[in-house]
């Protein structure tokens, strides 16, 4: 397997295409995903990001008519699907780890699991927290913050393990993480942001993965602001097009990012979705090209599975 700072080194200046998936709901048939993802292969991206979801606690009706809390995770899997994705696309598979929802050992567990499947990629996450809960508690006995979580893989490549009685085993994860153009929406401000994101970068992550932005300035400055701060590693900007005119109010609320005037002002002009999303290909469009001449290792994509809109920006700028 190739790690992905490797990818970018080995491309020597060359912008590289990536996506990211997430997995089918429970239940659902993976080859629905993979069918829909496979036209993107034809701009041959070297890794695909998976996403991983945390258990939530919902309520159900038991005997006697008493009210049962029980944990279900919608969309499990993502070990499997980096499998299948590395079998039938021969892409190498980086999936995400968070801290919400498990504990230590089960982390340690799952990241085994990728060293077994021969997986050196994962993208480090807090993850969300709880939808009834609002804000982000840890599970008992897991971490609290993504720096936590970067050290536990920093020192499984060191062959540092939980448990004594463990043998020690060195693992050779590349370690990613989220950087916020316009800030996390938990951190105060930014120069707090900024501490925190750099403090990974200290303890162990190789490379950043942004949220989405839709004004390329925010990227622009977000890069400098690391480069001023000693963050001197790959800085990858993570990009999705605009496809509804709900998402203009969706996004907005769910990622906290703002849109630039002068797309929301041609989105009010659309009459459809479609037209929606023919604007949000012609965006996504400049945006990727301004980019690539600023000299940006990677496009990667947020796809939700979805390939028509990208598959049009990708055949205009690769």
């Amino acid at each position: 397997m190739t790690k992905v700072t490797e990818f970018i080194s080995q491309a020597q200046g060359k912008t590289l295409f990536s996506i990211e998936i997430i997995p089918p709901v429970k239940g659902q048939n993976i080859n629905e995903l993979l069918n829909g993802i496979e036209p993107l292969m034809e701009f041959k991206p070297p890794f695909v990001d998976v996403t991983y979801h945390r258990e939530e606690l919902i309520d159900i009706k038991g005997q006697g008519g008493l009210i049962q809390r029980i944990p279900v995770r919608k969309r499990p899997g993502t070990v499997g699907i980096c499998a299948r994705l590395m079998e039938r696309f021969r892409v190498d598979a980086v999936p995400h780890v968070i801290c919400g929802g498990f504990t230590k050992d089960e982390t340690e567990d799952v990241l085994f699991d990728l060293h077994y499947l021969g997986i050196d990629n994962v993208l480090v996450l807090r993850g969300d927290p709880e939808k009834s809960a609002g804000v982000f508690k840890a599970k008992l006995g897991g971490h609290t913050y993504a720096s936590e979580l970067v050290t536990q893989v920093d020192n499984m490549n060191k062959g540092i393990l939980l448990h004594a009685e463990t043998e020690a085993a060195h693992t050779d994860f590349c370690i990613g993480i989220a950087g916020y153009p316009e800030k996390h929406f938990d951190a105060p401000d930014l120069d707090t942001d900024f501490t925190h994101l750099k403090r990974k970068i200290d303890l162990g992550a190789n490379y950043i993965v942004t949220q989405m932005f839709f004004d390329n300035q925010k990227y622009f400055r977000f890069v400098d602001r690391c480069r001023a701060e000693g963050i001197t590693v790959p800085i990858i900007p993570g990009l999705k097009p605009l496809a509804t005119k709900r998402q203009l109010t969706v996004l907005a609320d769910i990622f906290h990012l703002e849109f630039p005037a002068e797309l929301v002002r041609e989105a009010e002009k659309c009459a459809t979705d479609k037209e929606i999303r023919q604007l949000g290909v012609e965006w996504s469009i400049q945006q990727c090209k301004e980019l690539i001449a600023y000299g940006v290792p990677v496009l990667h994509f947020y796809t939700m599975g979805k390939s028509d809109n990208v598959a049009k920006i990708a055949k205009e700028v690769f």
